[in-house]
């Protein structure tokens, strides 16, 4: 089977529907389709539904767990920083994809500003301002975790 295809047709599928934008992937493993998705931002209010968040989620719900160790992702486009970090959170190593940020952003998606904005150390406070704050009350619950898990051992 060419997964490559497959996650060009999951992108396609938004042209006829209007769920989101024109992306899609699917996750492979051993050699077979364990997870699809395609971009549902629009239809269902959530800007984190893009079609490689889609697919993890279906991967992870067909394998009952968080871990996609020793999956591969195969993605219409190259990923954005939010779809990169939750592929690298599933512990996939490897992501094949097809069209690249400069081609997103070519049809107007920002892809290649949120890469800049973080490459740029987060300076830009027109975009996002961070503010730490409480940190004494919030580090306990990392302690209370930090026990918690070592007493699991």
């Amino acid at each position: 089977m060419d997964f490559m295809k497959e996650a060009i047709k999951e992108s396609a599928k938004n042209i006829a529907t209007g769920d989101g934008g024109p992306f899609g992937a699917v996750v492979v493993r051993d050699g077979h389709i364990i997870g699809r998705g395609h971009n549902e931002v629009l239809v269902n209010h959530d800007p984190t539904c893009h079609g490689e968040m889609q697919a993890i989620r279906d991967a992870c719900r067909h394998l009952g767990t968080h871990d996609l160790t020793g999956c591969e992702l195969y993605t219409s486009a190259e990923p954005c920083p939010m779809c990169l970090s939750a592929i690298i959170w599933a512990n996939i190593k490897t992501v094949y994809y097809g069209n690249t940020a400069q081609d997103a952003a070519a049809i107007g998606f920002r892809d290649d500003f949120i890469y800049k904005y973080i490459e740029d150390g987060r300076k830009d406070c027109s975009t996002l301002v961070l503010k730490q704050m409480d940190r004494q009350e919030a580090i306990k619950v990392f302690q209370a975790y930090s026990d918690k898990k070592m007493t699991l051992y």
